[in-house]
Parts: C-alpha cells; sequence; structure tokens
C-alpha cells in the first residue's frame, strides 16, 4: 500500500492576493514553496507547504504515490497525493507542486515502478546480459491498495528469454492497463561490435568522390577564364 504512517501531515497555508512569479519567489523567500491543491469536485486552493515534507515524500519508498494526511488550514483534513512537481534545474531545489485530493473509495491510475530481483540462470550460466526493458507500468485500483512497487523475481529467466507485463504478478485489486504483450526484461548474448568498422571503410570512397567533383568544378574554372583572356587578346 502507497500510505505510509511513517510520513506526517503535511500543512499547508492558503496563499492570498497575486499567484504570479514575484509572489511565488516572496513564498520561497520565507522557507516554503507554493503548491496548488485540487481534486474530489472541490475549487482549487493556492497554498504553501515545507518542501523538507515533500521531499521526504518523493524520497519515500512509495515516491509521489504515496497517500498522505493533507491539512488545509481551515478546511478539513483530507487525503491527497503529489502528481506534478517541478525541480530547480541547478541547484534542484523545489519549485513548485501540484496536490490531488484523493477519494479512498474510488479507483484511481497510477504509474508502479518495476524491481527486479534475483541473478537470472542466461546470465549466471550462459554469460548473457540481462537488461531492463520497461521500469514502470500504469495500473488502475482503489488508493489504498496502489503498490509501492512490483518486485519480479528473475531467476529463472534463461538466455533468449523474456518477461512480458502478462507475467507480472497480477492480482484482483489492480488492473493492468499497460498492454501485456509489452516486454519488461530480457537476456540476450553479448554483442561484438566488429561490423563498425566495415561500415566505416565502406563510406569512406563517398568522400573522394565529393571532393573529386569539387574538384573538378574548380579546375575547370580557371580554364574558362584563359578561354576568355585568349578572346579578349
Amino acid at each position: 500500500m502507497a500510505a505510509s504512517s511513517s510520513i506526517p501531515p503535511v500543512v499547508a497555508t492558503p496563499r492570498e492576493g497575486k499567484f504570479n512569479k514575484n509572489a511565488a519567489r516572496r513564498v520561497r523567500v520565507s522557507g516554503k514553496i507554493p503548491a496548488v491543491v485540487y481534486g474530489a469536485g472541490q475549487d482549487s486552493v493556492a497554498v504553501s507547504v515545507d518542501p523538507r515534507v515533500i521531499t521526504k515524500i518523493l524520497h519515500s519508498d512509495s515516491g509521489h504515490n504515496t497517500i498522505f494526511d493533507l491539512d488545509v488550514s481551515g478546511s478539513t483534513v483530507v487525503k491527497a497525493m503529489i502528481v506534478d512537481w517541478q525541480h530547480e534545474p541547478i541547484k534542484g531545489a523545489l519549485l513548485h507542486i501540484d496536490l490531488k485530493r484523493i477519494a479512498m473509495d474510488k479507483m484511481m491510475t497510477v504509474s508502479v515502478p518495476i524491481q527486479l530481483v534475483g541473478v537470472p540462470l542466461g546470465v549466471k550460466a550462459q554469460g548473457g546480459i540481462l537488461e531492463h526493458v520497461l521500469r514502470e507500468v500504469e495500473i488502475e485500483c482503489l488508493p489504498a491498495d496502489i503498490p509501492s512497487h512490483l518486485d519480479v523475481d528473475v531467476s529463472n529467466l534463461e538466455m533468449n528469454q523474456a518477461i512480458h507485463v502478462s507475467d507480472l504478478p497480477h492480482s484482483g485489486s489492480i488492473k493492468f492497463l499497460t498492454d501485456d504483450g509489452l516486454t519488461v526484461a530480457h537476456v540476450s548474448a553479448i554483442r561484438e561490435e566488429v561490423a563498425e568498422p566495415e561500415a566505416v571503410d565502406a563510406a569512406a570512397p563517398a568522400e573522394p568522390e565529393v571532393a573529386k567533383k569539387g574538384k573538378g568544378e574548380t579546375d575547370a574554372a580557371p580554364a574558362a577564364d584563359a578561354k576568355g583572356d585568349a578572346k579578349k587578346k
């Protein structure tokens, strides 16, 4: 389940006045970050929150799928999730987040990360390499049933074998929305990079050919000039 008892309630203070860049900058200078709360059929509310609490949620096992208590001053405490966030590109500081109120009795769609467990036989005994192709899958379920991640055992995977979405652990509480036929992981042979030099050699004559053409055009010009000079004489 994505809800975590170790996550303290997120306290949000409503913002008033203009909501422009200068106002957002003042919020950050005060040690908070601007946010918007919406969803559950209620009006959107501009608020400010503590970035340290938000960072703790994003770095938890369930990450942005974590369901937590949101305490907006002057309103009742509701369940919420982080649905979008922006980072400062250089220092990585949080700049803004979007929070969505969650109705615990309604199905919702989320993306859940896939974790591979074990070392495949195709790697240990056959010299292959494991490639993790699909790193998250989209599912539909009730908020209380959102898993922090999906574990997939790849220990029995042999050379040239693959695990697909259809092979992921299914339960009655989760509906997979991602195509069942997509490859999650597979074991393949280590590629030998031999063809690359040949490709370079094959392409090599193309340059002299272009150079020849250019040279011929250049050589023709003085000849034409010479004829012109002869006529003048």
